[in-house]
């Protein structure tokens, strides 16, 4: 099934309803939104390109993306999107390795053959057949080490992690708002097909981007307004939202994950705004779809073991096996397998081997289940620190230093030792440097091995384009 025939069946039903906003302005309703797909796929096809063939977007958030989005599909397609935060360098290499015949840019976005946004047009054609192994999406992993790979993307993985989303994530109604402050190239997009099954309403900021006081604006005039955040987007929102006196009026829902939720910030974002999180944990290779932590749990500090449940990132979605390789209760990498799961990367067989083990992904993250199947995630196994012949694991001494007033942000990295194989380095974003004072506070809470050795100042952390702190940077540095 063509993911696109969603679209095609919300417009029979709910052709009338709003379906594309700019800000505060609809500029297509459903009916608008399915025939500009099909206008557009029917200029592509026109244009020579095959179902199958990749055609890129490198792009600013905008009701256009999608549009272009669901015209590659509708056409057969498959979409390539591209972080528009990206160098047009980086840009370039995904697009050539996935040989994509055609790039949707906004301007002053650069790729190759660059078409902009808007501009392919032709007669409507009706929804082009695809099988549910047919690819809808290539999907280039963040590259924190090494060249990003292709994640193939399936119809039927889309259609199996939108099925996900309301039964283990939250509920969708014509009624709501999908606000897109996420890059719709990553997850933000991933969850645009429910909501376009649903009838929602799509709302693109006009920043084109995460714009905290643009969001809490948003939410209370269009809400009930859901979307889909990095962690450190959470923060940045709370300390907006704080220095305004807001509190998320017309947020329903912030699903948050493609990183660390410390603690100490899951719970400041709860006692400011409410029950309004849910936290998913997932990656490219089985998009959105792993584990999920619903609100009620992320709010509720009335249950038994509430604070052990808010460390982890919860319980397998519907649609998935989750397990860890060792011994229940022990740490271990964890793996998945189910429908939302990818069938391989795109033309690199060896990495495809490496990763797919008996029909388990591999993820390369590390972690333990406990007896009611909750999941908590240490780190990704290449970020283990192994000190004197211990592992440990540099969340859970971020964790700690997250808890000390004058800590902000955190990073913690190994660094090369004759006498101990690896110390353990904490750089920080802090108010004021005290290490003596962290010393202490870290013995308070975790073994003395753990601490670390040295305490780093910097202004800010190293992020990728997604968010997400580069440790290969910080080790670097060392």
């Amino acid at each position: 099934m063509n993911i696109a025939q969603w679209l095609d069946r919300t417009a029979a039903t709910r052709g009338d309803t709003p379906a594309l906003l700019l800000g505060a302005d609809t500029v297509a309703t459903y009916a608008q939104f399915a025939d500009q797909a099909a206008r557009l796929a029917g200029g592509l096809h026109a244009q020579g390109i095959q179902p199958g063939d990749r055609v890129g977007i490198f792009a600013k958030n905008c009701p256009d993306y999608l549009i272009a989005m669901f015209g590659i599909w509708w056409a057969g397609a498959v979409a390539v999107p591209v972080n528009a935060k990206l160098h047009p360098k980086e840009a370039e290499f995904i697009l050539t390795n996935a040989g994509a015949k055609l790039s949707f840019t906004s301007e002053g976005m650069q790729a190759p053959n660059a078409t902009p946004l808007g501009s392919i047009t032709a007669e409507p054609i009706p929804v082009t057949d695809r099988a549910p192994s047919d690819l809808a999406w290539l999907f280039y992993t963040s590259g924190t080490t090494g060249k990003p790979k292709g994640v193939q993307i399936t119809h039927g993985m889309i259609a199996a992690t939108s099925t996900c989303y309301p039964i283990d994530v939250d509920p969708v109604s014509p009624d709501d708002a999908s606000l897109y402050a996420a890059p719709m190239s990553h997850g933000a997009g991933i969850y645009a097909p429910i909501h376009v099954r649903c009838g929602a309403r799509h709302i693109s900021p006009i920043s084109g981007g995460f714009d905290p006081a643009e969001v809490l604006t948003l939410s209370k005039t269009h809400g009930p307004i859901s979307m889909f955040m990095a962690p450190t987007m959470v923060r940045r929102l709370l300390d907006t939202a704080k220095s305004q006196g807001e509190t998320g009026q017309g947020i329903k829902t912030i699903v948050y994950g493609g990183g660390p939720m410390y603690r100490a910030d899951i719970e400041e974002a709860v006692a400011l705004m409410g029950p309004k999180f849910v936290q998913i944990y997932g990656q490219g290779e089985c998009p959105m779809a792993i584990t999920a932590l619903s609100r009620e749990e992320v709010a509720d500090r009335t249950r038994p073991h509430w604070g052990e449940r808010l460390l982890s990132v919860g319980r397998a979605q519907s649609l998935v096996e989750v397990k860890v390789d060792a011994p229940p209760g022990e740490i271990g990498e964890i793996m998945v397998k189910g429908a939302p799961v990818m069938p391989g990367y795109w033309q690199n067989p060896e990495a495809t081997e490496k990763t797919l083990k008996d029909g388990w992904l591999m993820t390369g993250d590390v972690g333990h289940l406990d007896e009611d199947g909750y999941l908590t995630l240490q780190d990704r196994s290449k970020d283990v620190i192994i000190s004197g012949g211990s592992n440990i694991y540099p969340r859970e001494v971020e964790e700690a230093l997250l808890t000390h007033p004058t800590v902000h942000e955190v990073s913690v990295v190994g660094r090369p030792s004759a006498e101990w194989g690896e110390d353990v380095v904490a750089f920080i974003v802090c108010t004021d440097l005290d290490e003596a004072a962290l010393d202490e506070h870290c013995l308070d809470q975790i073994a003395r091995f753990k601490r670390p050795k040295a305490y780093i100042a910097v202004p800010e952390l190293p992020k990728n384009n997604y968010g997400k702190v580069l440790k290969t940077e910080l080790r670097k540095r060392l």
